[in-house]
């Protein structure tokens, strides 16, 4: 199912390489002559979300992975296969010059292959590196920074009757001749993915590359049989899952279109690379990383605007023009040592996953101050609750269980939970940020949704001086003592050294914070007798709603406790104008 659900893909996006062909990226083009010598070096760079790389051209694609064997691609090559030079790295020390000549007359071999009558073609089949030829490369003005990069060049020639140049692949005879060079398709088996009768292939055409986890150019499979305990019937490598070399082309060139550098369809979720597309292109597929991702800084709204169509898509049931019944394929991947592990598949139409994300945000709305942000991303949320609001401390486990039950629609895993609370504990500054407020509200409303218990209430956006819970009435119990302290004294600072005690054994801190609140509304009466009758009369509704302080309070009432204080404190800030609006 997924690898035919990425051939639809393929087969739906006329932008992706055809058979045969690749998107690659160049920093350097080899111009030739029309004699097919060495002319200099190009500098191809471009920039792309602001950093400067490759350019991006197509290309006639090898077909089949290299191996250690010598396989020349098509009319782009290192500097071994183009210049008969070997490439300087450390693991090579002595390089092996016979096979260097050998990678060279493989490329040579391939160019005389193509057919044709163009100059383009006529340099092409001529071009061959000698001595002379290798010094002039090696005297070019860039060949340092080339042989420095060591990376792949694609040749280039002047175009005819002008003095640009452009790479040989651009030339539209250069590629129906190499189309024309491949060797024809040989049916002998037939496709597990389409069913038809088809050439088989061995190993996958290309690898996939991107997923987060592969270091630099690293390169994994999705289909791979490389022990011997996974042959059957002496059916050697992915003879065990046959499948067509133009299926397998498309499965693979749609999943590296998904993870590459200027996709908007992958996002990194945990230790996870997650890919989603729909059957065919609808909005929400342009929208959909807009709802968990940061937004780019050049445009600092586009997440909120992503949000609001999502809103705005309830009425119809559909997301915006979409057709609400369209499928929506994602899929969460990751590396281990020979291949491609799935890590999640999930498939559903763009109405079911539009309203689970928007329920989402319903969830993690809340009363903020008005420099807060309007919508939380998923990484915004998950920063927040990590170790320091670092996000590479973010725990990989709690951003993927996260992800999964946002599109699920089941409750949050508990671990966002038990992380929220530790952060509050332990950042004296900044206890209860709106948003750690908002993710534990979330967090107990959706648990409250799937176990529902009597006496047990929804947690409202703002206070909600009626909500039963022991846990949020302390919170705003504490809330309201701190807020005297500061009332009283022009700081408070039993947040910072009761908060941890009070949420957590209330009995313990609340005798001594009851005694603290006496000598304080004490003092408060002297300087403002007025402001100091109101907070006595918060504490009296509070201490209504309270037999007597617990030993401890379980974690959801912790939770409560966070959001209760919160929610106090928000009231001591709005104006009474806003509360009444």
């Amino acid at each position: 199912m997924i690898l035919q659900a990425l051939k639809d893909y393929y087969d739906r996006k006329p932008d992706i390489a055809p058979e045969g062909w690749e998107l690659r990226r160049f920093s350097y083009a080899a111009e030739i002559d029309e004699k097919g010598k060495f002319v200099r070096f190009h500098e191809l760079k471009e920039i792309v979300d602001g950093n400067p790389q490759g350019k991006l051209f197509l290309v006639p694609s090898l077909g089949e992975k290299k191996g250690n064997g010598i396989k020349a691609n098509f009319l782009w090559e290192n500097i071994e296969y183009l210049f008969k030079i070997p490439s300087p790295t450390p693991a090579k020390p002595n390089p092996d010059i016979d096979r260097v000549e050998a990678q060279h007359r493989a490329f040579i071999e391939k160019l005389r292959t193509l057919d044709g009558n163009s100059p383009i073609l006529n340099a092409l089949r001529l071009y061959e590196v000698d001595d002379s030829d290798r010094a002039h490369v090696k005297a070019d003005p860039l060949w340092e920074d080339v042989k420095k990069a060591n990376q792949f060049i694609v040749l280039s020639i002047k175009t005819v009757g002008t003095t640009g140049w452009l790479p040989v692949t651009v030339d539209k005879e250069v590629r129906v001749s190499v189309d024309v060079a491949r060797p024809a398709k040989t049916p002998n088996g037939y496709c597990l993915v389409s069913g038809n009768p088809a050439e088989i292939v061995r190993l996958e055409p290309a690898g996939i590359k991107g997923v987060y986890g592969l270091d630099g150019k690293a390169e994994r499979t999705i289909v791979s049989f490389n022990r011997d305990p996974f042959i059957s019937y002496r059916k050697e490598q992915n003879y065990n899952a046959p499948i067509g070399k133009q299926t397998a082309f498309a499965y693979t060139t749609a999943l590296n279109t998904l993870l590459g550098k200027d996709s908007n369809q992958h996002l990194l979720v945990g230790d996870a690379s997650m890919v989603f597309w729909s059957g065919k292109r609808t909005n929400f597929e342009s929208d959909f990383m807009f709802f968990f991702q940061e937004p780019p800084k050049d445009d600092p709204d586009t997440g909120t605007r992503a949000v609001k169509n999502l809103f705005e898509s309830v009425s119809s049931g559909a997301y915006r023009e979409d057709e609400g019944t369209e499928i929506f394929y994602i899929l969460g991947l990751s590396p281990n040592a020979a291949r491609i592990s799935v890590r999640f598949w999930q498939i559903g139409t763009v109405a079911e996953f539009a309203d689970r994300i928007r329920r989402h945000f319903e969830d993690i709305s809340i009363v903020k101050p008005l420099y807060e942000r309007g919508f939380y991303s998923l990484w915004w949320l998950l920063k927040n609750i990590a170790t320091q609001d670092k996000s590479e401390n973010i725990p990989p486990n709690v951003a993927g269980d996260f992800m999964r039950s946002i599109l699920d629609g089941t409750p949050y895993p508990q671990t966002l939970l038990q992380s929220a609370l530790r952060r509050i504990r332990s950042d004296t500054e900044n206890r209860v940020k709106p948003v750690r407020a908002a993710l534990i509200k979330a967090y107990l409303n959706r648990y409250l949704h799937a176990h529902s218990n009597k006496g047990e209430k929804e947690i409202e956006m703002a206070l909600d001086t009626e909500q039963p819970s022991i846990g949020y009435q302390l919170g705003r119990l504490f809330a309201t003592f701190e807020k005297a302290q500061e009332d009283a004294n022009g700081k408070a600072t039993i947040q910072h050294s009761y908060y941890s005690s009070a949420s957590g054994t209330p009995v313990v801190a609340f005798s001594t914070l009851s005694r603290l609140n006496k000598y304080h509304l004490s003092k408060l009466e002297k300087e403002n007798y007025g402001l100091a009758i109101t907070r006595k009369k918060t504490i009296g509704e509070i201490m209504g709603h309270l037999a007597d302080f617990p030993p401890h309070l379980d974690l959801h009432e912790q939770g409560r406790f966070a959001i209760g204080y919160y929610h106090q404190m928000q009231d001591f800030f709005t104006k009474k104008e806003d509360k009444n609006n």
